[in-house]
């Protein structure tokens, strides 16, 4: 394989992405905004489709003062599609032995490519798991004030101690989640 193609078929080191992602903070200063995050896009999203006879107030607000982040979503989005689509590792992910004695453990079958067909399945159970666990991350998302990457990279970066307590909130509620709810909704699943 051509070194090139074999460079972007490759995850980049934590020691590349995590100092691009750190200078996104500086260069959002920059540019006169001081919030960086996904969260807040529905939002813009929703301001721009609203009729203007069933104007809600929540959206009503000048929507074009924040392009920028609507662009940022759209990279986002560009982005994962390039990851994930165009520039694919074709070799299969390397699980822990752990990882796989678990899900082992869990009675979850794994499938090509390590996705367990029973969540990541378009059965109607699977996809209201996905449905419902999209509406929680959306409640807490807009509980917080914010998402995980605007209060853990923003938030944090500019000492503002709701996002501290935001942060170890999300990640004390996702260790909690992932080792009490998970095995339930797969037994639930299978």
């Amino acid at each position: 394989m051509d070194p090139l193609l074999a460079w972007l078929h490759s995850p980049w080191p934590w020691y590349v992405a995590g100092p691009l992602i750190g200078l996104m903070v500086p260069l959002m200063l920059l540019i006169g905004n001081r919030s960086f995050g996904l969260s807040s896009n529905l939002r813009h999203l929703c301001a721009i489709a609203q009729p203007r006879a069933f104007s809600v107030d929540f959206f009503d607000y000048n929507w074009r003062e924040y392009r920028w982040s609507l662009v940022f979503a759209l990279g986002t989005v560009l982005g994962g599609f390039l990851a994930g689509v165009v520039f694919a590792n074709p070799h299969p992910i390397n699980l822990s032995a752990g990882a796989l004695a678990l899900f082992a453990q869990w009675n979850v079958p794994i499938a090509e490519g390590y996705l367990p067909p029973v969540l990541f399945g378009f059965q109607l159970d699977s996809l209201a798991v996905m449905f419902i666990g999209g509406l929680l991350v959306g409640f807490g998302t807009r509980y917080a004030s914010g998402c995980t990457s605007g209060h853990a990279i923003t938030g944090l970066s500019t000492l503002q101690l709701p996002s501290l307590i935001a942060v170890l909130g999300i990640f004390a509620g996702g260790l909690l989640a992932a080792h009490t709810l998970t095995p339930h909704v797969l037994a639930w699943l299978q």
